[in-house]
């Protein structure tokens, strides 16, 4: 079981540059600074109902669209808690998790098996949430599933704002997210395989 479970990631490609410090087992160190303010939200508000402590800084090309900057932080996002979870013994491996915000109610699903799928359904109908596109709230769920390693199921069962949708979505993943990530499973993987 990996004891300190933290990490940090850096990318820089033409189109972003990015910092990544995470600690799994946080206590509500948060500073995410993407350049687009409704990601910062969804991404606070995961890691502060996971328990995380997550410092996320993106420099992106933002006067061309905020797509690269979207998938480049679920990416790095992704491989950071693919490096803290490190051999992932010991931990809880599968998460749950209800959550509403007012008239919306999300469901998330995680595995943390290292076979990463990615099945999310959001039904945004709006085109954008501030400056962020709503096809890239469900884009940055996948690309961090694809990165992390993890097997994830995310969909809002209900809602009438697509702002409540997307953020319901964001905690109900923190939340699964926490207790997957919960140690207590053991010395060994929790696999009848004997290996993640």
């Amino acid at each position: 079981m990996t004891a300190n479970r933290t990490s940090a990631i850096e990318r820089q490609t033409r189109e972003t540059k990015i910092e990544c410090q995470l600690n799994i087992d946080g206590r509500g160190n948060i500073d995410v600074r993407t350049g687009i303010g409704f990601l910062d939200h969804l991404l606070t508000a995961l890691a502060l109902h996971a328990g995380l402590d997550l410092k996320l800084e993106c420099e992106g090309d933002l006067h061309i669209d905020d797509h690269h900057t979207a998938e480049d932080c679920g990416m790095v996002l992704g491989q950071a808690l693919d490096a803290a979870l490190g051999d992932r013994l010991g931990i809880a491996r599968f998460g749950q998790a209800f959550a509403p915000l007012d008239e919306a109610l999300a469901r998330a699903v995680v595995d943390l098996c290292t076979r990463p799928v990615a099945i999310v359904d959001l039904g945004l109908r709006r085109d954008k949430l501030g400056e962020l596109s709503c096809e890239n709230v469900a884009h940055v769920l996948t690309t961090m599933a694809m990165s992390a390693r993890v097997t994830l199921h995310v969909d809002v069962l209900r809602g009438d704002n697509d702002h409540h949708r997307a953020e319901a979505a964001f905690k109900a993943l923190a939340l699964a997210l926490r207790g997957a990530a919960a140690r207590g499973g053991g010395d060994g993987p929790r696999s009848t395989k004997g290996s993640l």
